[in-house]
């Protein structure tokens, strides 16, 4: 059969005319705007060689990336993640919803064997996983509805993280031609299936839990996402039964320099300091431990574990982590957060938060950059400044202290 489809294949190549080449940009030609459809197209041309080294057959590459379509959209959320732009209280309060609750505790029962034998298997408690499940999908229930390659393209062409971007679209290109999916949709950042797995997650740690012999992540049997999303935490570390964190109460005279997550000390430390738990007893012991302040001072401290940076391998927001966490939590019939939120603050908005970084520089506090991201040197800068400035050195980045610095 090979033989005769290579004979009738030579056969058509000398009756039928070769295609019309296209006609590419060369490089005296102008090269069109940045994020339009022209510069997508351009970059894609460019991008093809890359691609193919990377082991993607000209065929998958051409048929799958012909049409590919910019999508501004895709940018401006990238610009404004949730996770980055609102306060901790206004993100948890959609989170970890009373709605979010009680359906994850419906997905437990409905799923319980499934999940148990996740548990068994990996090592991974049921309730995390299905607390990513809840906070990705909503339990399954939406997973996206973008194209998948095209987000991708638009991100890798965009040019803000590209070399990221690129890998990730290499990888969606490789599920494709291995004919894993065929309906290819999922978030704005590339993102799919249950659990949201980018491309290059599915590639290092999706499993095929059902052992119908495909990692399907996009059907509507979770099996295979839930189970890859434990194999996943199982390799960054996760500990079955640890917290990843739990609410605490800070002694009068406490020192907020030390509300960092570079920080770590035994939990005999903190407790010797006064630190307590907000629900009484004695502080539980699951290894060297920091304290950490999403909301400033005036919010609710967390003691958190080694499990709180395992769950940050699957988003590095403070406010994702603790989504996941306390919604893991929730499920288990834990309380809700008892501490009150500054609900008074508002968050700065991106131009804010850029100005924030560049006056922290200017006055000789590093935040590490000015991509309006308030990551741990931005939090370290502005710890510093209100050390210098004698207010409490918590690291929240309000709006007071923009103001102070201008």
């Amino acid at each position: 059969m090979k033989l005769l489809s290579a004979t009738l294949s030579a056969l058509l190549a000398v009756a039928l005319p070769a295609p019309a080449q296209t006609i590419l940009p060369d490089a005296t030609m102008e090269a069109p705007p940045m994020g339009t459809q022209a510069g997508l197209d351009a970059w894609v041309h460019t991008f093809r060689p890359r691609a193919l080294a990377a082991g993607i057959p000209a065929a998958t590459f051409d048929a799958t990336m012909r049409d590919v379509a910019f999508n501004p959209k895709v940018i401006e959320r990238d610009r404004n993640q949730n996770e980055f732009t609102k306060t901790i209280w206004d993100y948890l309060d959609t989170a970890v919803s009373e709605d979010r609750i009680a359906l994850g505790r419906k997905a437990l029962a409905a799923n319980s064997a499934l999940l148990d034998r996740i548990e068994d298997t990996y090592g991974v408690d049921k309730e995390i996983v299905t607390a990513v499940w809840g906070l990705e999908s909503a339990y399954g229930t939406f997973r996206g509805d973008l194209p998948v390659i095209g987000s991708l393209a638009t991100l890798a062409y965009d040019g803000r993280r590209a070399a990221f971007f690129e890998a990730e679209l290499i990888a969606a290109l490789k599920i494709i031609d291995g004919g894993h999916v065929t309906d290819f949709r999922g978030s704005w950042a590339g993102a799919s299936g249950h659990t949201q797995f980018m491309p290059t997650s599915w590639e290092n740690f999706a499993v095929d839990f059902d052992g119908d012999g495909k990692r399907n992540l996009w059907s509507d049997d979770p099996a295979d996402a839930l189970a890859s999303t434990a194999a996943y935490l199982r390799h960054w570390g996760w500990q079955k039964g640890a917290l990843w964190g739990l609410e605490v109460r800070l002694p009068d005279g406490f020192d907020y320099n030390q509300t960092t997550e570079a920080i770590r000390k035994p939990v005999a430390d903190w407790a010797a300091l006064g630190v307590q738990p907000m629900s009484g007893g004695s502080l539980p012991d699951y290894g060297p431990a920091s304290i950490l302040l999403p909301g400033g001072s005036r919010g609710a401290a967390f003691l958190i574990f080694s499990n709180f940076q395992v769950i940050e391998k699957y988003n590095t927001a403070d406010a994702y982590v603790i989504g996941i966490g306390h919604l893991a939590d929730r499920l288990k019939g834990g309380p809700a957060i008892a501490a009150s939120w500054p609900r008074d603050l508002r968050a700065l908005t991106l131009p804010e938060r850029r100005e924030l970084q560049e006056r922290l520089g200017a006055a000789g506090f590093d935040p590490g950059g000015v991509d309006g991201r308030m990551g741990p040197k931005t939090i370290a800068a502005v710890k510093a400044f209100q050390t210098v400035r004698g207010l409490v050195p918590d690291g929240y980045p309000s709006l007071d202290i923009l103001t102070r610095l201008r």
